[in-house]
């Protein structure tokens, strides 16, 4: 959200990506887009944070070693640095509505699939499956959001980042009620999450044919090639790469809080129930933080405090953790979901660090590329000190060491530069 308002200001004398969008619209397509996008955005993190709350019993039901479940929170890193770089050449081909239709059928299958099998590749399998349609939308959500409210980009990007975080902060809270009202099968509690993906493949189908009826092309292409063709060399810059490694660390604690704090938690004797409300409570707090953060860190020209700020929560969370987890949970879990929004943070240095809009599309990519594929190692490594040291001691100061690092690279980073 924060990092779509930065662009917006470092962008705010080119043309829009899609300039007949703006124009000539029917209210009722242009409802239809909000729908579209709203529905999309609630579907992004669903996949991923209701693995969390019932992972243990996923765990048991497939003989899964605590490496093996590592690697399964690891796979939307993955994802996301993979297959999102080839949803913009998705997009150019067959256009974005049509990119995102296919991601939506994708993450439908997948999620609706997964729960029937017996066997752990196949379970991987569709879950990969499903976040590689998460990744596409994942990229190309904020380029439909300015081609289609070229002069409403903020509201709407604060609808779709408010929508984001309600459906991970759903999925934790109520996949472990939904899977006791089913009798007590994770197979239903994650199943379930199948029917809200597929209520958004027809509206996408429908702006897919609409657009293609009306002869509407991809994303621009020329727009697309100019910002990928020339510009600073970013793999010569210190600013550059402190925001990669910036990145992604924040993505590894991410993702290592989605794919264990409920399972921490839970080892410290508190129920599922409580365990996944504790987790939705990280994600709810990042609602009104993220507005918070956009009007400070937008004003600021060195954004290098909040950074060693949010750090120090993210320290302060897992400390608690490391020497009494059942004894403070919910500040344990409040001062986590302070550290979750280096994501935003993340976003909004992108957007103040690029001189134009040529050169923040380029930093964007090679940051997120970079940093989603540093992410990856981080849920893997605690995984297997988690089943090595049968405990969180090990792994909480692995983490703790990871969050030093990235405060230190969030410094760095934070600077008042521009590069290009």
């Amino acid at each position: 959200m924060i990092g779509m308002a930065s662009n917006e200001r470092t962008s705010a004398g080119s043309p829009p990506l899609d300039q007949h969008m703006s124009g000539g619209v029917s209210r009722g397509m242009r409802r239809l887009g909000v729908a579209a996008i709203l529905v999309a955005a609630l579907n992004l993190r669903p996949a991923v944070t209701s693995l969390g709350p019932v992972l243990e019993e996923v765990r048991d039901s497939f003989g899964m070693s605590g490496t093996v479940a590592g690697l399964l929170t690891s796979i939307p890193a993955i994802c996301f640095a993979v297959i999102g770089s080839t949803a913009p050449r998705l997009a150019r081909r067959h256009g974005p509505d049509t990119a995102i239709l296919v991601g939506g059928v994708a993450l439908t299958l997948g999620l609706a699939l997964r729960p029937l099998v017996a066997d752990t590749v196949l379970f991987v399998s569709l879950t990969a499956l499903a976040l590689a349609g998460i990744a596409i939308a994942n990229v190309l959500l904020p380029a439909v959001v300015k081609q289609r409210f070229p002069q409403r980009v903020g509201a709407m990007t604060g609808l779709y980042s408010m929508a984001l975080n309600a459906g991970a902060s759903a999925a934790a809270a109520v996949t472990v009620p939904l899977t006791e009202a089913f009798g007590g099968s994770w197979r239903y509690g994650l199943g379930v999450w199948a029917v809200l993906a597929a209520l958004s493949v027809p509206l996408w189908l429908t702006l897919a044919v609409r657009r293609r009826r009306d002869g509407g092309a991809g994303p621009g292409t020329n727009a697309a090639e100019q910002a990928t063709a020339a510009g600073p060399r970013l793999t010569r810059d210190t600013t550059a790469w402190a925001l990669a490694v910036y990145f992604g660390l924040q993505a590894s604690s991410a993702y290592i809080i989605i794919g264990w704090l409920s399972q921490i938690f839970r080892d410290a004797g508190l129920s599922a129930e409580t365990a996944g409300l504790l987790f939705s409570g990280t994600s709810l707090l990042g609602v009104p933080l993220s507005f918070a953060l956009s009007a400070v860190a937008g004003r600021l020209p060195d954004q290098g405090v909040i950074a060693a700020a949010i750090g120090l929560c993210g320290l302060a969370g897992y400390a608690g953790l490391w020497a009494a987890p059942a004894d403070a949970p919910w500040v344990w879990a409040m001062l986590l979901g302070v550290a979750n929004c280096s994501f935003p943070l993340a976003l909004t240095m992108i957007g103040m660090r690029g001189k134009d809009s040529a050169t923040v599309a380029r930093l964007s990519g090679f940051v997120q590329g970079f940093g989603y594929l540093l992410s990856i190692p981080g849920p893997v490594i605690v995984g297997a000190l988690y089943q090595h040291d049968h405990g969180w001691r090990a792994p909480l100061v692995f983490i703790m060491l990871l969050t030093l690092v990235q405060v230190g690279a969030g410094l760095v980073a934070g600077r008042n530069r521009q590069i290009g």
